[in-house]
């Protein structure tokens, strides 16, 4: 039976629940703003301003530059450099006159705006192009600091969560024994794909210092390294050579059609790309795709390479070529060829990972290199951050900007003398 209910209990129950939801109101939104509190926005993005630009430079594989952008919010960013920046302190300082007072978000703004300034002081290439590219890494690292989102999601997001890493591994002077041992033991840290040089400017079979032309003795030298590689790690790992452009027409031709029984996933500049018509007729005589891109520049240099169909596989250095927006434009323009992008990378942890965001915003990556292995602890030792490479892959960062943090005293034990090391 229901129980009856008077007016008196009635009032009584209606005042304790008046009072127990008074006190819920009174703390209603608590919860929230102390999230709000915990999480405080990463900055007012609109008065972001950049306040100084500063570089250093380190040895590595050649020589690193690192450029540290410092905004009136205290966010810092870091980017990286490679190659053709040797003395190039002074084009920094130039560069950093164009940016102080800008806005660090307007990162493509800001790229077009220094090159389009150095139009006829070589900015379609080499140095300019190479220390803007670290520039523009800096600017992407700010911006996504300030915005609380990792790289790859201000390039519109990711394809993959993973980045393929192939190693770079012995020389080309080794006997066919020691690189199939090399070849294993880089199998048996994980990696899916290696790399090996077949140039080999010490060949007793070589012709002559000088000249380009790849003799029989040296292509028979070559054939039984690989054989004995290919032996070693069976045709389930990726296989790629590369010949550093140091071979003539008829020599990369000679050397592409015996590499086909090897499955290679490519062969890398026999010839220089300088010649865009006789990278093409190696590529058009041989099933052994052709892979070329390392010392091209910009998105422009690439279109050349695909009009022309001089090769099967772009590999542009994204540290080098423009950076990583520019690096996206290349890929998705590679795309339109059904061409994949494989990166030439030989920068510290901060550029690869910055790599890593670029080749996750695209469809059509195929692998990136990695050049660090007799030097792995020395490389790990520069960012703050765990390992990145693990069992042949790099996942993609989720933190905010790049994702790693450089250790600037790691940086400094091997800083390049005499020249401004963060100023």
């Amino acid at each position: 039976m229901a129980s009856k209910q008077t007016r008196r209990s009635f009032m009584q129950k209606g005042a304790v629940a008046a009072t127990a939801s008074a006190a819920m109101l009174a703390n209603f939104g608590d919860g929230i703003q102390a999230a709000v509190n915990k999480n405080a926005a990463s900055s007012n993005p609109s008065a972001l301003k950049i306040e100084k630009v500063d570089v250093a430079y380190m040895r590595g594989h050649g020589t690193h530059m690192f450029i540290r952008i410092t905004t009136n919010q205290g966010i810092v960013g870091y980017g990286e450099a490679m190659d053709a920046v040797s003395g190039t302190y002074y084009v920094v300082k130039n560069m950093e006159r164009l940016l102080v007072g800008k806005n660090p978000l307007d990162v493509n703004r800001l790229f077009d705006d220094i090159r389009q300034r150095g139009f006829f002081g070589g900015s379609q290439s080499g140095i300019y192009v190479s220390v803007l590219t670290g520039i523009e890494y800096a600017l992407w690292d700010v911006a996504g600091k300030a915005l609380g989102l990792p790289v790859y999601r201000l390039l519109g997001g990711k394809y993959r969560d993973k980045i393929r890493i192939y190693c770079d591994t012995a020389s080309s002077s080794e006997s066919p024994k020691d690189m199939a041992k090399a070849a294993k033991e880089v199998q048996n840290l994980g990696f899916t794909a290696i790399k090996f040089d077949c140039d080999w400017a010490g060949d007793p079979k070589k012709l002559d210092p000088y000249n380009w032309t790849a003799s029989n003795g040296e292509i028979d030298r070559m054939n039984d390294q690989f054989t004995a590689v290919r032996e070693a790690i069976g045709t389930d790992i990726d296989l790629c050579v590369d010949a550093h452009g140091r071979y003539d027409l008829p020599g990369g031709i000679q050397m592409a059609k015996m590499f086909e029984k090897h499955r290679l996933m490519w062969l890398e500049e026999p010839v220089h790309a300088e010649n865009m018509d006789s990278l093409r007729e190696i590529t058009r005589q041989t099933s052994t795709p052709i892979c070329v891109g390392e010392n091209l520049y910009l998105a422009h240099d690439f279109r050349k390479v695909f009009e022309k169909k001089a090769a099967d596989i772009a590999m542009p250095d994204l540290h080098k070529a423009g950076g990583i927006a520019e690096g996206q434009r290349i890929a998705n323009l590679a795309n339109l060829y059904y061409i994949p992008v494989a990166p030439h990378n030989v920068s510290s942890p901060l550029g690869t990972m910055g790599a890593c965001h670029c080749m996750a915003s695209v469809p059509n990556f195929l692998c990136m290199e990695w050049h660090h292995i007799s030097r792995w602890d020395r490389w790990n030792s520069l960012i703050e951050e765990e390992p990145l490479i693990q069992n042949g892959y790099i996942t993609v960062s989720e933190k905010p900007g790049i994702g790693v943090t450089p250790i600037e005293d790691a940086i400094k034990k091997t800083a390049i003398k005499d020249v401004p090391f963060f100023k």
